[in-house]
């Protein structure tokens, strides 16, 4: 359902129509008009190329420029204006609206509408009035259902007007109206709203990985995905052919952002979460679950030595000549050459299965070799037949055996010895026993993989054959992946750049990292610098001075988040009979504009049911979905959230149910906390947290 536009300064209807307003109007009018005509136009077109596979790509390329073009007459088509002047430096005087894409004039070709990615749009997010860069006005517009209705000028020449690197706090209404508009359904853009410290994150080369540490409504995953949106603008030939992937901690969460980049116009970006990404890699389905102890074993960064050490274990060292019949002759390769020939290989550096396949030629070409010193001239053809003949294939399969990652990685779960032979100094002894199956499976088909053993699978499959690298990846939630998790997905940006997105005091896996700079070197990016967002946007004062609390305990090192919104926010604490005040709560937020999460203790999700239904109060249940882009996902004004996929997700108003059981279902006090604090900051507008027992010492301060 479309959402509801903020209430933004209306001229007075006392007055007459403000001119400049209707011109304004006109403005967009026209923009709309244009845009009609440029999707008309691309849909008049007839994909011909000079063979089918050339067709169906141009087929490919119209239909994606046609969702590009698509217009939702609820949003407006651009939210801003900068009329540049010659005399603070501009090349010349022009006029250009801001939007989410490009829109061009019928009269020669003139921009109507400038895209917001676009270099000539950057000082709309970053010109101040002591550095204009050579804009001498900027123009914020307010919306109301797709139709304009105010706007605010900033002079930057003479440093009047609002001033919003100041903070919409303190500056523009239109800005702040925007940011703390109530919600309904899904993440939206934030392409009106970029800050300047955001700004300098979305616009970063290609080549730069960024890791971004933000507190809850510091706007990061927005963040990131805009500036999935600005590499696809800025280096569309490149990632086209590269590729752009965002992986995120859950289904929910992907059908929470799945609508922000095709809003943006953007549908080439792929998203995953790591059990959809490693799963289809390997083939290996997820069926089983790990205690912790075993989990954080195989979740270690050591077991890649010991999976590489299994994998390389496959290739034996020569005992026997290799003798190639032919005609009349029998041509033989000595062992000690072939041993050296395999000794070589094995040193290049390259992947097993690479090296395997390289082997039947380099022993062909010593076969043709003694041919030509016996007076033959064989040529290319013949040392591939002789590379692709019955008695090297054996030779190579006995020396250098074809290896099924699953069967290598069920082989060190499953047989102690061949587990200890390759684990001895790397794992002592009661690791090893502890992910040792216990159930052992008679094949890797029927094996009931946990989603640690298939990040294992992937590994290995990464011993046997590189896996292809993207153009960028941006991860999400990174601080809860384990270092094999993150070696996973480092593998898909091994030639590309990352941007890494995460909040330490979130970290709610016992396999977490403990660092920045640790995760970081398990993906392979040391080098990526790390930008810190404490300025909340989304979150009121009222919620994070209070979730901050904990704060002392679960992160200490990490600097306290601050709100910048206008209105503190509302947080009620409702202490009796939960299930009274959770109808309460709910009914109270319902009565109110905007989404509403109800975030219950995982094992109280069932009670919650009964509770909600018992009172007439329709709701969702998140994580049920089994398609993540389902469009019903988010469509109901209230929806019940089990503790465990809160992360990522925003409601205007929470209901946060029993706070000492949420941190009661963790493995230990300090991650239970933390579980807390992602739920206690999904709140943009309210929060109520309805309690029986006692709360947790840190908030009862």
């Amino acid at each position: 359902m479309p959402e509801s536009e903020p209430d933004q300064p209306r001229p007075d209807p006392s007055h007459p129509p403000d001119p400049a307003l209707a011109a304004e109007q006109q403005h967009l009018a026209d923009s709309r008009a244009a845009l009609a005509r440029m999707r008309a136009h691309t849909a008049g077109l007839t994909a011909v190329g000079g063979d089918r596979v050339s067709t169906e790509h141009l087929k490919q390329v119209l239909w994606r420029r046609m969702q590009a073009l698509e217009d939702d007459p609820t949003v407006p088509l651009f939210f801003g204006r900068l009329d540049y002047d010659p005399a603070l430096g501009a090349e010349r005087a022009e006029r250009l609206y801001i939007g989410r894409r490009h829109v061009t004039g019928e009269a020669g070709g003139e921009p109507l509408v400038i895209d917001w990615r676009a270099p000539v749009s950057l000082p709309f997010y970053r010109a101040t009035a002591t550095e204009p860069m050579t804009v001498a006005l900027r123009r914020r517009f307010g919306f109301s259902t797709g139709r304009l209705t105010a706007y605010e000028d900033e002079d930057l020449a003479h440093g009047e007007g609002t001033a919003p690197s100041e903070g919409p706090g303190t500056a523009s209404e239109i800005l702040a109206a925007e940011i703390e508009r109530p919600r309904t359904g899904p993440m939206r853009d934030i392409v009106a709203t970029i800050q300047p410290e955001q700004d300098s994150i979305v616009r970063a080369d290609l080549a730069t990985s960024i890791c971004v540490q933000g507190a809850p409504g510091t706007g990061k995953t927005a963040v990131g995905l805009h500036r999935a949106a600005y590499l696809l603008y800025a280096y569309r030939e490149q990632l086209s052919r590269s590729g752009v992937l965002v992986v995120g901690p859950n289904d929910s969460f992907l059908s929470y952002i799945g609508d922000v980049l095709p809003a943006l116009g953007e549908i080439d970006a792929t998203q995953a979460t790591v059990a959809s990404m490693i799963t289809k890699a390997t083939g290996a389905e997820v069926r089983g679950l790990d205690e912790v102890g075993a989990a954080l074993v195989k979740g270690d960064a050591r077991m890649a030595e010991v999976i590489r050490r299994a994998v390389w274990d496959g290739v034996r060292e020569p005992t026997e000549p290799l003798v190639v019949p032919r005609g009349a002759h029998q041509w033989r390769v000595p062992t000690y050459l072939a041993a050296e020939i395999v000794a070589e290989l094995r040193g290049r550096g390259i992947r097993y299965a690479a090296a395997r396949d390289m082997l039947p030629q380099r022993l062909a070409h010593q076969v043709l070799l003694r041919m030509e010193a016996a007076g033959d001239s064989p040529d290319d053809r013949v040392q591939n037949a002789v590379a692709r003949s019955k008695p090297v294939k054996s030779w190579v399969d006995a020396v250098w055996p074809a290896l099924d990652p699953a069967k290598v990685i069920l082989r060190l779960l499953t047989e102690p010895a061949f587990l200890a032979t390759h684990a001895e100094g790397v794992l002592d002894p009661d690791e090893q026993r502890m992910i040792m199956m216990r159930k052992p499976a008679r094949s890797a088909r029927a094996a009931r993989w946990s989603l640690a053993d298939v990040v294992l699978i992937d590994e290995a499959l990464d011993q046997l054959h590189r896996t292809p690298s993207l153009g960028h990846v941006i991860l999400d939630e990174a601080q809860d992946l384990s270092a094999m998790q993150l070696r996973a997905v480092g593998r898909r940006a091994s030639t590309g750049s990352v941007t890494v997105l995460g909040d330490l005091a979130q970290a709610t896996t016992p396999w977490a990292t403990r660092s920045w700079a640790e995760s970081l070197q398990h993906l392979g990016q040391s080098g990526a610098h790390v930008e810190e967002l404490v300025a909340g946007f989304r979150v009121p004062a009222a919620v994070i001075e209070f979730a901050a609390r904990l704060l002392p305990t679960i992160a200490p090192s990490l600097t306290p988040p601050y709100a910048i919104r206008r209105s503190r926010g509302d947080l009620v604490l409702r202490e009796g009979r939960p299930e009274d005040e959770l109808v309460t709560s709910a009914r109270l937020a319902l009565d109110r504009e905007g989404s509403i999460g109800v975030i219950v203790p995982d094992a109280r999700l069932d009670w919650a049911r009964r509770v909600l239904d018992g009172a007439g109060i329709g709701y969702g249940v998140l994580g049920e979905q089994t398609d993540p882009l389902d469009e019903e996902v988010f469509r109901t004004r209230l929806d019940l959230v089990p503790a465990s996929i809160a992360k990522g997700l925003e409601f205007d108003h929470v209901v946060v149910v029993e706070p000492a059981a949420v941190v009661a279902g963790e493995a230990d006090t300090v991650t239970g906390l933390r579980r807390l604090y992602v739920c206690l900051t999904r709140a943009v507008t309210s929060l109520q947290v309805v309690h029986q027992e006692p709360l947790p010492v840190q908030l009862a301060a």
